[in-house]
């Protein structure tokens, strides 16, 4: 069996955009007042007549080559558990150079601490036995897939194999494990 590789899906067809996922997450995650892990973004696709709006659950893609770890100069900003990225508060500086470097504007600093802050993929809950993210369990639609991608038989996998999905700025050369179901 190979190691373990997180990663998490969003069913676009799905998701109505209740934003219950970003009220779970800063429930679980006691984020500050006006900051959050993850957000709901909405945009119109198409041109007239023909438009659709697309609605998405937004977070840290947790990228394989995360640019946020690379410009990290205290080795706060590193790759944690299952290859997911993540911050060691008490290495932060709070010099957010991470902020500049991530190309989907997942992160901010937290007022409270004066530290980087972002999606965890719930580290706190893998770790303690729950196998769900907070999003993911609260999701009223079951729009959230989460699971370990290197597992052919994870819920993930299963759906990534049967659906067509992309990720957010392919471009940008960052090979993130947070995808879109079409």
């Amino acid at each position: 069996m190979s190691d373990v590789r997180y990663g998490m899906a969003i069913d676009a067809q799905t998701c109505v955009g209740c934003a219950a996922c970003v009220i779970g997450c800063k429930t679980e995650n006691d984020t500050a007042p006006d900051y959050s892990r993850d957000w709901i973004y909405t945009l119109l696709e198409g041109e007239y007549p023909n438009i659709r709006m697309a609605i998405r659950s937004e977070r840290c893609n947790h990228c394989r080559d995360a640019p946020c770890v690379t410009v990290c100069p205290t080795g706060s900003s590193h790759y944690g558990p299952g290859g997911s990225v993540q911050v060691n508060p008490d290495k932060c500086s709070g010099c957010k150079a991470c902020i500049t470097a991530c190309p989907y504007d997942a992160r901010h600093i937290d007022p409270r601490s004066g530290v980087a802050d972002k999606c965890t993929f719930c580290m706190h809950r893998l770790e303690s036995g729950i196998p769900t993210t907070s999003c993911q369990e609260i999701c009223p639609t079951q729009s959230i897939y989460f699971g370990d991608l290197n597992d052919p038989n994870s819920q993930i996998s299963r759906v990534l194999a049967t659906r067509e999905a992309h990720v957010l700025k392919p471009d940008a050369g960052t090979t993130p494990k947070h995808f879109y179901l079409r």
